[in-house]
């Protein structure tokens, strides 16, 4: 069988550092499992019940643990769906359909048909923001309202950084702080960001990554989105090129909320609380 962690006692570690950070959720939340035509799907449900439904997507190498710093934020007057993506870690199948299939579209139906939700509003950070996008221009009767946070698939993706990775690789753990303080700009600050990044970096010690191209989507096709869309870009991400993104995006949907960090990264603080008005606004 084949499995995205490079040994079973490694997999056993990232499980047991997955359970670690939900020990430390800030709010009440329950786990679900819900079936698809993938395979099973591990989700955190946190929020008020019959608040506006949103569905939350983490990237690559991420799980839905990867919201704690965010979730008591979003959570306040957001039913959120945190949900562990398929071929990555976490407790979701290991299934790894080509990213330009339709495959990752029926999963997240799939999702929402589990949860009872005809439409929910999506949020996704990273290759979570590919997978929203992906799914509100397929399914755009199902997306009520879509939030990207330092999305990929809409810039320009680096290549000099991943050399630098692959370079930083052959270094053990300070290779891999290394490569964390770059992508982070100087590391994360407060404690929830903190607990997330060392599970990250404890993660990939483990973990096989997707070596496979994200598809980028074209301007023509960004103007095929119908619903309100908010997005975070960090200008200093040192894997997508997010200046082109947030141009991008601004040319193709002239109404859409397109933000621009100057001073952030990859992992981009600062934007829960204007995506939760955000999305509390749509649903009212």
């Amino acid at each position: 069988m084949t499995t995205v962690y490079r040994s079973a006692e490694g997999a056993e570690a990232v499980r047991r550092g997955y359970d670690a950070l939900l020990g430390r959720w800030p709010v009440s939340f329950e786990s679900r499992t819900l079936e698809t035509r993938l395979g099973d799907t591990f989700a955190v449900v946190s929020g008020p019940e019959g608040a506006p439904p949103v569905v939350a997507l983490q990237g690559s190498g991420g799980t839905a643990a990867h919201w704690l710093p965010d979730i008591a934020t979003l959570a306040e007057n957001l039913r959120v769906y945190a949900v562990d993506a398929p071929g990555e870690p976490g407790r979701t199948v290991e299934a790894r359909p080509p990213l330009g299939s339709p495959a990752y579209a029926e999963w997240l139906d799939d999702v929402l048909d589990a949860l009872d939700l005809p439409g929910a509003a999506f949020l996704g950070a990273s290759l979570g923001g590919w997978w929203a996008l992906d799914h509100a221009l397929r399914r755009p009767g199902r997306v009520t309202a879509l939030v990207l946070v330092n999305p990929a698939g809409i810039g320009r993706r680096r290549v000099a950084p991943l050399l630098k990775f692959g370079a930083y690789s052959l270094f053990g753990a300070w290779g891999r702080r290394r490569s964390l303080a770059m992508v982070a700009k100087g590391g994360p600050a407060d404690p929830g960001r903190r607990a997330v990044g060392e599970f990250t970096l404890a993660t990939f010690e483990h973990f096989k990554p997707r070596l496979e191209p994200i598809p980028v989507v074209p301007v023509e096709r960004l103007r095929a989105l119908t619903m309100p869309v908010q997005a975070h870009f960090g200008a200093h991400d040192v894997l997508l090129d997010q200046r082109d993104a947030a141009a991008k995006l601004r040319q193709a949907l002239p109404d859409a909320d397109v933000r621009l960090a100057e001073d952030a990264g990859h992992f981009l603080p600062g934007w829960a609380g204007t995506a939760a008005e955000f999305l509390r606004g749509e649903a009212s």
